[in-house]
């Protein structure tokens, strides 16, 4: 059984938190811009407790969304990050996600394919780390149209600056309760 998760979602809209192409009212309709998302998780120690942090902007509007687990590795919170972000989204979106996970890029862009081949087994036909993960995001990128981009971190993306800000503030909700 997982540890137990902890997440809050903070809004900040012209339009009373909804993300325009999250809430779209017609189902079919196509996007006329991408929701951009800058995603980034962390642990202190690695192992350890650890925190993600996404930032989703479509147009003028923006969603930042952040939590924590006690006992976990930096990259199941890269993952994480990216997953709760395309998970938020509730319609089919075409999306431009940026990591500075070379884990998380390379992992959906260039060796998921491989591993569900292989019944979640890397070319040395050992299980593939963090699978659980990998399957929720597998299923998550199904929904959406979706763009990996990697951009180093801690270089000054403003986007990856405030997505590493909300890891920090996710980590931060294991202590506070």
């Amino acid at each position: 059984m997982s540890p137990p998760r902890r997440w809050s979602t903070h809004i900040l809209s012209r339009d009373r938190g909804r993300l325009a192409g999250v809430d779209r009212p017609s189902a079919g309709a196509e996007l006329s811009e991408p929701v951009i998302i800058h995603t980034d998780g962390g642990c202190s120690p690695n192992p350890g407790a650890g925190g993600w942090g996404a930032v989703l902007r479509y147009g003028p509007h923006l969603r930042e969304l952040h939590g924590g687990e006690p006992d976990t590795t930096n990259n199941r919170m890269e993952l994480t990050a990216a997953i709760e972000a395309l998970e938020h989204l509730r319609r089919p979106s075409r999306v431009l996600l940026h990591t500075d996970s070379q884990y998380v890029r390379q992992g959906i862009t260039q060796w998921m394919n491989s591993w569900k081949r292989n019944g979640w087994q890397t070319a040395g036909r050992k299980p593939v780390k963090n699978a659980d993960l990998w399957r929720r995001l597998d299923e998550a990128v199904r929904r959406h149209q979706v763009e990996w981009f990697w951009v180093k971190g801690h270089a000054g993306d403003p986007g990856n600056e405030r997505a590493d800000e909300l890891a920090t503030l996710g980590r931060g909700t294991l202590t506070a309760s």
